[in-house]
């Protein structure tokens, strides 16, 4: 299917094209990922996760018809909740950043598609500056380092995917324009004093991250189209849900535990 604005997070497109975040699903549960493009799973849109689209709607310009979606955003008489008033002050922060928003006023929201190892991708960039750079923007808790088990505490932007999504993103925009462009990521804390950033990821980070998606897709993929069965986690919110309880031994736990 042809993308455009309305149609870019539908059902069908979902099906049809993976995407940064629908990758990144996959990494963390594939049966979780499969069940949420089915339509079996929804997880919930928090007012956290709606502060970033709330920042992202500013300065696409988009706004207005981000309000008239997301009614819950303000209070009963019609003034933005707190977190969403707070936003307002991030968005303040961020305007009086010259270099910042030299890097927001690129063509807003556009979007492309590809493949990858075979597989369909789509994007839909925050802000593109043909022959320079991709943009994306970011609304974080903090920039604090995170803690993965298997590699101790890594910097935020690793820890989110923000590589993996920047090498897709890099990929198919390389596909349709010929350019391989760098990329950015255009970042502000909710911190009462709002932390700001503006990321180079580096190209290494991009490259290789872009090797392992290349490796990933067509399991993925065949997963999607039921050639063959996702695994589970057996440790996020569906496979709790899902899981069926069976007598085990409590050397198990200990096991697990070592």
């Amino acid at each position: 299917m042809k993308l455009n604005s309305d149609n870019y997070y539908s059902a069908e497109a979902n099906r049809d094209y993976m995407s940064a975040s629908q990758y990144k699903d996959f990494l963390r549960c594939e049966a979780a990922a499969l069940a949420k493009i089915n339509g079996e799973y929804r997880t919930e849109v928090t007012p956290a996760m709606l502060i970033g689209s709330y920042v992202d709607a500013y300065f696409s310009g988009e706004m207005d018809l981000f309000c008239a979606e997301h009614p819950e955003i303000f209070k009963r008489d019609g003034s933005l909740k707190a977190e969403f008033a707070h936003a307002d002050e991030v968005i303040e922060a961020i305007k009086r950043q010259p270099e910042m928003m030299y890097y927001f006023g690129g063509e807003h929201q556009p979007i492309f598609t590809g493949e990858i190892a075979g597989v369909p991708f789509k994007c839909k960039l925050d802000s593109l500056l043909p022959g320079e750079a991709i943009v994306d923007g970011k609304v974080m808790q903090n920039f604090e380092p995170k803690y993965v088990p298997e590699k101790g505490r890594v910097p935020w932007f690793e820890y989110w995917g923000y590589d993996i999504q920047g090498a897709i993103y890099q990929e198919i925009v390389r596909q349709n324009t010929g350019e391989k462009l760098p990329f950015i990521l255009n970042a502000a804390t909710k911190e009462p004093e709002p932390d700001l950033a503006l990321l180079l990821v580096d190209q290494a980070a991009l490259d290789y991250e872009l090797g392992e998606v290349k490796k990933n897709a067509p399991r993925f993929d065949a997963i999607k189209n039921g050639i063959i069965e996702p695994t589970r986690c057996e440790k996020c919110n569906y496979c709790r849900r899902t899981r069926v309880v069976k007598l085990m031994l409590t050397e198990d736990l200990i096991d697990d535990a070592e």
